[in-house]
């Protein structure tokens, strides 16, 4: 099945979807969602570390403080 036929099909459309076009479809829909996934948890522990260097930077000011 050709891109441009892929592209020209609607699922809203009155007639079914053959099993290439279902199967490519859903090929298409789980690497996206993987895709965006692998962002999300990217993102996640992105912040996660970015909070922990933070807490760490208040603590020692806190604990400099106590010690002096």
């Amino acid at each position: 099945m050709s891109e441009k036929e892929m592209n020209s099909y609607r699922l809203t459309s009155m007639e079914e979807p053959t099993d290439q076009m279902l199967a490519t479809l859903m090929r298409e829909v789980a690497e996206e969602a993987k895709r965006k996934g692998v962002e999300a948890t990217d993102k996640l522990f992105k912040r996660l570390d970015e909070t922990v260097a933070l807490r760490k930077k208040e603590w020692m000011q806190k604990r400099n403080k106590i010690v002096k």
